[in-house]
């Protein structure tokens, strides 16, 4: 019998993923998805065939992080052997616009979660592990850097307050009832399959849209920020990895470099053989209420217990996504033709 995965936040950027490294693993791969009035399963559409049930594919269900009782009826039909919690309202900068809203979906949807396999594997007797998709923006106003598993949080966003209750949530299920329970402290991790409004993406596809004529001018705000970025196809086998344990545990998944948003930004354009500066603006809608500085992983952790180690360098990561929104932007070039 194979192994059977539920993804809540399928359709990010590290649902997809995650579907297509436990698919080709010989997973059967549930995902859930919220209704919405347009199809938003762009980035899965290649592992699915509808909603009806297949073990071979991708399988939808719909659901929501703020519906407990709609999270129990996919756990027991799905009856998952593992559990990964990808989904949030992950902006950080639209967390101060939605707190209340991120604050539901992500904090206490979190508990919901956890709650609603609690009561699964009590009623049945079983054993579903679960993974908490946890942030490096949990650490905000750092004590130290490197950050490791053991840095205190100082989280400057409601995004990040949320992601720290769900965090020591995870933590007490763990404590409190023995459920296997693992938080990832992710750091920055992108790819081409990243969300338009996140920097990273957006500078590549403005910049990719500048190169071939389609515009002239983008907005951006702090280039000061840096980050510890790493490729998210890389992160989603730690995810993996850690519910493959014999003991759950809280890692830190990092490249243990960072960069700030300028050097992101001028490694974009000059593969694109292009100056930056007469092409960026700044707004100040773009800034933070407060900002996080620097954000650097130790995930010294990680690379030894559960053997680790990030694939793609932040070289090979900007030339990744720069190439493919190049490639997306002379498609649109052409259709305009």
């Amino acid at each position: 019998m194979a192994n059977v995965a539920l993804i809540t936040g399928v359709t990010g950027q590290d649902g997809s993923y995650l579907s297509e490294f436990l698919l080709a693993k010989g997973y059967e791969v549930h995902g859930m998805v919220r209704r919405s009035s347009s199809f938003a399963t762009g980035r899965i559409d290649h592992l699915r065939h509808g909603y009806e049930a297949d073990p071979k594919v991708l399988n939808l269900h719909y659901g929501d992080l703020g519906d407990g009782t709609g999270l129990r009826r996919i756990i027991e039909q799905v009856r998952p052997d593992e559990v990964y919690n990808l989904a949030a309202q992950s902006h950080v900068r639209i967390s101060f616009d939605q707190p209340e809203y991120t604050a539901d979906v992500v904090g206490l949807g979190a508990l919901r979660l956890l709650e609603a396999l609690r009561d699964h594997n009590n009623r049945h007797g079983r054993a579903a592990r679960l993974y908490q998709a946890g942030s490096s923006e949990m650490y905000g106003k750092v004590a130290e850097t490197p950050q490791r598993e053991t840095t205190p949080f100082h989280p400057r966003s409601p995004y990040a307050c949320a992601k720290a209750y769900a965090h020591m949530q995870t933590i007490n299920y763990r404590e409190a009832y023995g459920l296997f329970a693992c938080n990832g402290i992710l750091f920055n991790h992108e790819s081409p399959r990243r969300g338009e409004n996140f920097v990273t993406r957006k500078i590549t596809r403005n910049a990719a849209r500048i190169k071939v004529g389609l515009q002239e001018k983008f907005a951006l705000g702090n280039l000061d920020a840096r980050r510890d970025w790493g490729f998210a196809g890389d992160y989603v086998e730690a995810m993996w990895l850690m519910l493959q344990q014999d003991e759950p545990d809280d890692y830190v998944i990092a490249t243990g470099e960072n960069h700030s948003v300028q050097e992101f930004l001028e490694m974009v354009f000059g593969r694109l053989k292009l100056d930056w500066r007469p092409h960026v603006e700044f707004e100040d809608r773009h800034f933070r209420p407060s900002e996080v500085d620097v954000l650097l992983g130790d995930s010294s952790k990680a690379r030894h217990k559960l053997e680790w180690r990030p694939r793609v360098n932040f070289e090979g990561l900007v030339a990744m996504m720069v190439d493919a929104d190049l490639e997306l932007a002379q498609r649109e070039l052409k259709s305009r033709n």
